[in-house]
């Protein structure tokens, strides 16, 4: 018989830490604590097999779950001494979600659980704390009627302000045992009114419906935007864990707690978190409280008046301390605990290793190096490739004067400049049309998700360092000011004010969540040094990477930047981005209104010495690191203006007829350009203009060799070959120039020839090709585009909902087709190097940023992959990341 449930709790588990596929994270590492003899209450797990089973049949339980999971509740109602929905002696239960992969927020949970009339009076009489059991019964109705139930939480939200407003109550615990009794009741009018039914009292119905919940919270917009977001397999299912419920709202001995072993914002040796006296956990993360601080140091740092956990619970904190080291240790890496202590004794409630900012990531993962807890290569393989992009831009300039609106906690790092917006669907959509936008909220929620990837940087007024809005924007790597009490938001008005100033919708400002400033305007930015922490680790990267990484880049400024970053040389330069330039546009139309070859010829003249410099530069910055150099590849009708006003503009600009330009302009249209006359079609039609940019590289080259004594490598690409033919007579001709450069100048250029592999002919036809190419380089840009029949520039009109329906995991133009368009690849690959042994290899498209499409470059043998400079360091990560899970 198939085994759904496992059971945890009592200094023994059924599983252990390695079952994270199965327990999911949550499961895994309460039954790992367990097993150490940590004080984690009992409870059992339902596995991820049963919530693909749960999809598989159309939302049907496996046949023998119900019989295992009354064995489970047994089992823990002997463990704790108490039954489950025994009035007199009641056992309540928590009901959470646990993905394999940490989800923060992203499903449901469900606390209390076993509460009716009759279990409330008696966990009344157990704790002799009437108020702690009906504010625990208000709680569950709340979450229960939200979660399971779809009444929104914000019936019972206004309820309850109404109820404090009439009374001039500030906070919850300002309620009475006998004014919690009337606001239940009006709680469960509500729910009735809303269902027509009565709020459900049977434990068993209510366990079955959190658990039916939580499965189903797997499927809910926001855990798909985030499994979306992070590449989580929506295959991989969430466990659910029923735990025996301990209360951090017995009082004021009791409390509720989110801690980090580590700072996860600048990864500084030393605990860090937040906790709550007579609270429960929700009320942390919520940010419906403000939290206090865990430590002294922290507190003091923070200018907190409230005692932190370290003076007000010295006993239990020093317990805590001992649980730190030891899961630290255990786990050999920074670990995010939740823990709640009831009326003095602490209980462990999760770990999980804790999401932290890059900036974190780097520095733990070398100060825990140089403590020998982890080796170099471990180092390198904990640090998430896509995370460095936080470090990668810039941050405000120390001269600018800052005009600061307010300040709140500095919640994660990093700065960023946008207009302000309120509503995460408006983030969403400005953020669509380019603008770049700061969302700000009162606090976010799960639902705020894709608002909050969308912008720029996140400011609430309410919540914590462990609020909602600070661990999902630390994860995404946005900047976030959170707990900025002072700003009053108006959202019919569509401002906020804050110290007698309103910033209205669409107004610029800046986020600083390094200091937890909001200042008025865009801030002046720098720069970031890229040193220290981030050097160690990107030396142990390029020891343990075997492929290459280069750039896209043909700006001297950004081909500067990529080298700075590690760029080990060009894998493309887009020659025609140099023809749009304003001093050489018009020689360039000139060319193409030219009647004949001489007159082009004429007007190429013109250009030569400007794409001479232009490669000349290149060069110099580069020194010896080879530079792929693409000749021309869009169709001539790009350069020509298009509309009458722009021919006029043109014409009167450059002296060009009118007429003839616009005339040129239909002339040159084509109905499907991307497949028309571009590429190496060009240079079988105008040979000369391929002729020329040849010369231009080779007589640059010779031009730096002289001035440096440096040899400039340069390996110039044909793009768009799909017969072997083309590649063969315009290669005749490129050799012709170089031995023409070298009779002028006594110097020969150093380079290789060969071809852009972007057409599924081409992949399938590559061991022809391969006898006249020294070099392949993937244009996986326009291969996905050929091979779908998919034009990039339009498919975001409807990707979305290919992407909602599943019939693609992930956008194809994003992270690579490894099926399709991988296969080609692969083919490419083995028939290339079949004809030509020492066939160089490497990909330019946007993939080669891309780690997932980085591992599928190391799987298939590719010597080197581009992309744009920015991303330099993280296709150098994760080129190391894949050498070394290719050897384990």
């Amino acid at each position: 018989m198939a085994k759904w449930v496992y059971a945890f709790g009592a200094g023994s588990a059924d599983g252990a830490q390695g079952d994270k596929n199965l327990l999911g994270g949550k499961g895994a590492n309460l039954a790992e604590m367990a097993r150490l003899g940590l004080p984690v209450p009992p409870g059992f797990t339902l596995t991820t097999e049963v919530c693909t089973a749960f999809y598989e049949n159309d939302r049907a339980y496996p046949d023998t779950l119900a019989e295992q999971v009354e064995a489970g509740l047994k089992a823990l109602e002997e463990k704790v001494g108490k039954t489950f929905g025994d009035p007199k002696n009641p056992l309540l239960v928590s009901v959470r979600s646990g993905a394999r992969a940490s989800m923060p927020g992203m499903m449901d949970t469900v606390l209390n659980l076993g509460l009716n009339d009759e279990t409330a009076e008696g966990l009344a009489e157990l704790s002799g704390d009437r108020r702690f059991a009906l504010d625990s019964y208000r709680r569950f109705i709340t979450m229960y009627s939200d979660v399971v139930l779809e009444v929104p939480h914000s019936t019972f939200e206004e309820l309850l302000e109404r109820f404090k407003e009439d009374r001039d109550y500030t906070l919850d615990t300002e309620i009475s045992a006998e004014e919690w009794e009337e606001l239940i009741v009006e709680y469960k009018a509500a729910v009735h009114d809303a269902l027509g039914h009565p709020f459900p009292t049977d434990p068993r119905d209510q366990l079955w419906g959190a658990i039916g919940a939580v499965f189903s919270s797997w499927m809910n917009d926001r855990a798909i935007t985030y499994r979306r977001m992070y590449d989580i397999p929506a295959s991989w299912g969430t466990a659910v864990n029923v735990q025996a419920m301990v209360f951090g709202n017995m009082g004021n001995t009791s409390a509720t707690g989110v801690a980090f072993t580590r700072d996860p914002s600048t990864g500084e040796k030393g605990y860090y978190g937040e906790f709550l006296i007579n609270a429960q956990g929700e009320d942390v993360v919520a940010g419906i409280r403000t939290p206090q601080c865990l430590t002294k140091v922290m507190r003091e740092k923070m200018g907190d008046s409230q005692p932190s956990m370290e003076e007000a619970m010295p006993a239990v904190y020093g317990q805590l301390v001992d649980v730190f080291d030891t899961l630290e240790r255990h786990y050999r890496d920074m670990q995010d605990i939740e823990f709640t202590v009831e009326q003095g004794r602490l209980w462990m409630l999760q770990t999980r290793n804790g999401k932290r900012t890059a900036r974190a990531a780097l520095k733990i993962a070398v100060d825990m190096v140089e403590d020998k807890l982890i080796s170099e290569e471990e180092a390198v393989m904990r640090v998430e490739p896509g995370a460095l992009d936080q470090l990668l831009h810039p941050t405000i300039d120390e001269s600018y004067e800052r005009d600061v609106i307010t300040k709140g906690l500095p919640a994660s790092p990093g700065a960023a400049s946008g207009k302000v917006v309120f509503d995460a669907d408006e983030a969403e959509h400005m953020a669509k049309l380019g603008d770049k936008v700061i969302l700000v909220r009162v606090e976010t929620s799960p639902e705020d998700i894709h608002g909050m990837h969308a912008a720029q940087a996140i400011v609430t007024a309410r919540g914590g360092m462990t609020s909602h809005a600070a661990v999902v924007a630390r994860g995404m790597g946005r900047p976030c000011v959170s707990g900025a009490g002072e700003i009053k938001i108006n959202l019919e008005a569509g401002t906020f004010t804050v110290r007698g100033r309103t910033i209205k919708q669409g107004e610029m400002i800046t986020v600083d969540g390094s200091t937890g400033e909001v200042l008025a305007g865009e801030a002046k930015m720098i720069k970031p040094e890229l040193t220290g922490d981030f050097a160690s680790l990107m030396v142990w990267a390029d020891r343990a990477r075997r492929m290459k990484v280069r750039t896209n880049a043909e700006t001297p400024a950004d081909v500067q930047t990529a080298k700075e970053f590690g760029a080990e040389g060009i894998g493309l330069c887009r020659t025609e981005h140099m023809f749009f330039d304003a001093d050489r546009i018009a020689a360039v139309r000139e060319m193409i209104l030219a009647e004949d070859q001489q007159g082009r010829v004429k007007a190429l003249s013109k250009i030569l010495p400007m794409q001479r410099d232009d490669f000349a530069e290149i060069f110099r910055i580069m020194e010896d690191r080879p530079c792929t150099i693409r000749l021309l590849d869009p169709p001539l009708h790009e350069f020509l203006p298009h509309t009458d006003e722009e021919v006029k503009a043109v014409a009167e600009a450059t002296g060009l007829p009118g007429e003839a330009l616009l005339e040129r302009a239909r002339s040159l249209a084509e109905s499907n350009p991307m497949l028309g006359h571009r590429g190496c079609r060009l240079g079988i039609t105008y040979p000369e203009i391929y002729e020329m940019q040849a010369r231009a590289i080779f007589e640059a080259q010779t031009i730096v060799e002289k001035e440096t004594g440096v040899k400039p490598v340069a390996e110039v690409m044909i793009p768009l070959v799909a017969v072997a033919k083309e590649l063969e007579i315009l290669k005749v001709r490129i050799e012709a120039v170089a031995r023409q450069v070298e009779s002028e100048t006594g110097t020969a250029p150093v380079y290789l020839i060969g071809t852009m592999i972007e057409l599924p002919r081409a992949a399938l036809r590559a061991n022809d090709i391969a006898k006249h190419a020294e070099f392949f380089s993937f244009g996986t840009n326009d291969l996905t585009q050929t091979t779908f029949g998919l034009s990039r520039d339009d498919a975001g009109r409807f990707l979305a909902d290919y992407l909602e329906a599943q019939i693609f995991e992930k956008d194809p133009f994003v992270s690579l087709d490894q099926d399709g368009v991988g296969d080609l690849i692969r083919i490419a690959v083995e028939r290339g190097r079949s004809t030509r042994e020492n066939l160089k290899l490497g990909i330019c498209g946007e993939h080669g940023g891309d780690p997932a499409s980085i591992r599928f470059c190391e799987e298939v043998g590719l010597d080197y992959v581009s992309c744009s400079p920015y991303r330099v360091p993280i296709a150098r990560l994760a080129a190391a990341q894949s050498a070394l899970a290719k050897t384990k």
